[in-house]
């Protein structure tokens, strides 16, 4: 079997060392290409030459959700698996890896390894599900290249978060949950739309919903992990169904206290409930629209401003190794 491994040197949990190690034992089982990226969308153009050139069975992403998502995007260039398409592996080295834990995969790099190497024994692999992100036709943001996700999307107070933590990270700082909860606070008390809501839930079929102030989408669930505590924002969420959403139409300081609360106790059977929350389950199709322009994200990596996206469920997207 031919593999390509897709590196990201600077992934927040692995020492060169370590992907000294992997490297050697995944090549005593695979005929092994190794790749190192160099910049931002190095490892989405890796992947898109492996898939249009046939130079590799399975493409193994070494990296956190942000790496493992630029593969994706570089596997699915031309479009959802059609059975012609390399296979997709994780070894998680992020901070998060909400991806690869999502699957059931351990949590450590070399654990995963060797769990990698039993499933390409036994050729094991599933099907999945994906989250497509389009621009809006008809609004600014039409032209907006289409991008793939494989766990959320959010527009508005989240993603201004994240864009907060990769702006501390180009200064240096270190990616840790403690850095998270300092942004969500510092983003909580300077953002000025989270008083009134400006997104609006637009579905074919269905009276708009207005005034929501966080709209979150899941392809999956845990949401996110705080630690090793995982975080289900929509428990249902599945990679065998479409998408999910969960959106909030108030964020006071007292809402905010309630449902971060039901957010830490959330299980697979419960997230967040209550008269301000808006959620939806296994929808193909919807989008989400602000009056201004707000920071949007996917799978935890910053796009910048969208007033407009578009939201498709793509099932059976992608096949993985696992």
């Amino acid at each position: 079997m031919r593999a390509l491994l897709v590196v990201n040197p600077v992934a927040t949990t692995t020492s060169a060392r370590m992907r000294d190690v992997l490297t050697h034992a995944l090549a005593s089982e695979v005929k092994l290409d190794v790749a190192l990226t160099a910049f931002r969308g190095h490892a989405r153009d890796l992947a898109r030459r492996a898939a249009e050139q046939g130079t590799a069975d399975v493409v193994i992403a070494l990296g956190g959700d942000g790496t493992v998502n630029e593969v994706v995007n570089g596997l699915l260039h031309h479009g959802p698996d059609t059975g012609e398409l390399p296979r997709l592996a994780v070894v998680p080295g992020g901070s998060t890896n909400v991806f690869a834990r999502a699957l059931g995969l351990p949590n450590d790099a070399v654990e995963a390894t060797g769990a990698l190497l039993d499933a390409l024994h036994a050729g094991s692999e599933r099907s999945v599900g994906l989250g497509l992100a389009s621009g809006t036709p008809g609004t600014p943001d039409e032209g907006v290249p289409r991008r793939w996700f494989t766990f959320c999307a959010g527009l508005g107070f989240d993603a201004g978060v994240i864009g907060r933590v990769e702006s501390q990270r180009e200064r240096g700082k270190r990616s840790t949950h403690a850095l998270y909860v300092r942004q969500v606070m510092r983003h909580f008390l300077g953002d000025p739309t989270r008083r009134r809501g400006v997104i609006s839930l637009l579905r074919a079929g269905h009276d708009p919903v207005e005034g929501l102030a966080l709209s979150i989408v899941c392809n999956a669930s845990p949401w996110t992990y705080l630690g090793n505590r995982a975080i289900h924002a929509t428990p249902a969420a599945s990679f065998d169904t479409g998408l999910d959403l969960l959106g909030l139409t108030r964020l006071s300081s007292s809402a905010v206290s309630r449902y971060a609360t039901q957010l830490l106790l959330s299980s697979p059977e419960r997230g967040p409930h209550g008269r301000h929350v808006v959620s939806l389950h296994d929808e193909t199709d919807f989008t989400l629209q602000s009056q201004v322009p707000l920071p949007f994200q996917l799978d935890g990596d910053h796009l910048g401003l969208r007033t407009s996206v578009s939201f498709t469920g793509v099932r059976h997207a992608l096949r993985v190794i696992v």
